[in-house]
């Protein structure tokens, strides 16, 4: 009889080592949460695959201290809405616009953090079955040295679109079917003009060439179909269907990275099942329009670490980890909505030329161009966080910008003082008093949320003292109708007994 393999625990299981489980580890390990990071590739992959980086994400990134790892980072001031180009900057960030980097480099850096966290990465995992109870989640996985189990208190599938821990778990999807395939490659040693997503007779293609000499192509020949596919197209594929439209040769070329995709979408009903959680590309996909994609699953990974880490930890307020999806289940749906519509404009044929001569018109405009920047950046992104009404509004659920701020005589910004991963209340009064009473009412939470006065020349105006989640969404303000007692208790739990504090 073969004996049956011992059963290993952790507090939560991550599977899917891509960005957003890297980055889902790094949170949780930062928190002191045991995690372990489960994958079924070998090594981490080598592809450039999604390359964009956007304004909201970066300043995620900030918030980590992580930025400044990223030593190959190139900006891109434009933006685009189904191929129509505008400037990004107008969005208000001072990361502004788009970033380029490969992914196999962001997954590096976030990578490096998850592991200094302490998060145990165990690769050529494949998971093949789950057993769910009411107080555990228990994984089987196949490795080559056997078959390996594990129990969690927690699960989060961070495995892609085609998920095993979404199928093995039973999440309902809602989806749209696939009307129209495109082809894409990373191919070296070819010399094409840039085409920033030019529509043609034929179809549609756009080209870009890095700092390193690979050029990324993108192709859709008009009428054509998906297709079934077990893997990549060849490279013959991309080169006939590039000439097709384009008239220009590119076999010659070497090709790094292969890769076909369609305008199918899909969304899970609910991000979480009890102990079961979807993140990323397991939880929403559509087509890579505008490099959303990647950007929306790492910042699901940052609403949901800290969520789960008090959760973990016990302290969580009871709606707390719900909340994960009431706020990013209808992000992700504006976003599919917003990936359509870019799909209908862009290879919509003459039929859409009348909507797209007026939205250019608008997109030459301040207030429109800083709407579609905000909007496709996620800076827009506002959470219902309660206490809404009366002169606050304009602030609450809404990330606090990264200001500039003189904190106990040391120049700081808010990406600095959330680097802790605790919630902030920033104090930008500078009434001593005032200043006084706000710690007073924050005693017995100060191991959860950080107290700091500070001062800036950029201090909004709706507000001179706010309370910060661990995200940055600002959940309560001095003009606000909730008291602060009552927000604290709402997103950081009971207050701990004097008896019990360190």
């Amino acid at each position: 009889m073969t004996p049956r393999p011992a059963v290993e625990a952790a507090q939560v299981l991550v599977v899917g080592a891509g960005p957003v489980g890297l980055l889902l580890a790094g949170d949780l390990g930062q928190y002191g949460v045991n995690v372990v990071l489960a994958d079924r590739l070998a090594e981490p992959m080598t592809e450039s695959r999604a390359s964009q980086l956007g304004a909201r994400t970066m300043e995620l990134l900030g918030q980590r201290g992580l930025v400044e790892e990223f030593t190959a980072l190139e900006h891109e001031p434009a933006g685009h809405f189904g191929g129509l180009s505008f400037d990004a900057r107008a969005a208000g960030s001072r990361y502004a616009g788009n970033w380029k980097v490969p992914q196999f480099r962001t997954e590096a850096v976030l990578g490096d953090r998850a592991l200094a966290s302490g998060a145990d990465l165990r690769r050529e995992h494949e998971l093949h079955g789950l057993d769910i109870t009411d107080d555990a989640v228990v994984a089987e996985f196949r490795t080559p040295a056997g078959p390996r189990t594990l129990r969690a208190a927690y699960l989060v599938g961070c495995d892609g679109a085609d998920s095993s821990v979404r199928g093995l778990a039973g999440f309902e999807l809602a989806r749209g079917a696939a009307g129209r395939e495109l082809l894409r490659a990373d191919v070296a040693g070819i010399d094409v003009p840039g085409h920033r997503f030019t529509r043609f007779e034929r179809g549609f293609a756009a080209s870009a060439r890095r700092a390193d000499g690979v050029t990324r192509v993108m192709v859709h020949a008009s009428g054509r179909l998906p297709v079934h596919r077990t893997g990549p197209p060849s490279f013959d594929e991309v080169a006939e269907a590039w000439e097709t439209v384009t008239g220009e040769n590119i076999a010659d070329g070497t090709p790094l990275w292969l890769d076909a995709f369609d305008d199918a979408w899909a969304q899970a009903t609910r991000y979480r099942r009890g102990r079961v959680l979807l993140a990323g590309d397991a939880a929403h996909v559509h087509m890579p329009i505008g490099g959303q994609a990647l950007n929306l699953g790492l910042q699901d990974a940052a609403n949901l670490g800290w969520k789960l880490a008090a959760q973990v930890h016990g302290w969580a307020p009871p709606a707390l980890l719900d909340s994960y999806h009431d706020e990013r289940h209808p992000v992700a749906g504006r976003v599919i909505d917003n990936v359509r519509a870019q799909a209908l404009l862009q290879f919509g044929g003459a039929a859409a030329d009348p909507v797209r001569q007026v939205l250019a018109e608008l997109l030459d405009r301040p207030g429109p161009r800083a709407t579609f920047a905000g909007m496709l950046s996620g800076l827009d992104v506002r959470y219902e966080v309660g206490g809404e009404g009366g002169e606050s509004a304009a602030h609450l659920g809404t990330r606090l910008p990264d200001l500039e701020l003189t904190a106990d005589g040391t120049r700081t910004t808010v990406a600095r003082l959330l680097r802790e991963g605790r919630g902030v209340l920033l104090d930008l009064t500078g009434d001593g008093s005032r200043a006084a009473q706000l710690r007073a009412a924050a005693d017995g939470w100060t191991g959860r949320v950080r107290v700091v006065g500070a001062h800036g020349a950029q201090a909004p105006a709706d507000g001179a003292a706010f309370l910060l989640r661990p995200d940055g969404h600002v959940v309560w303000t001095d003009l606000a109708p909730m008291p602060l007692r009552e927000a604290l208790r709402r997103w950081f739990g009971e207050p701990v007994p004097l008896a019990r504090r360190p």
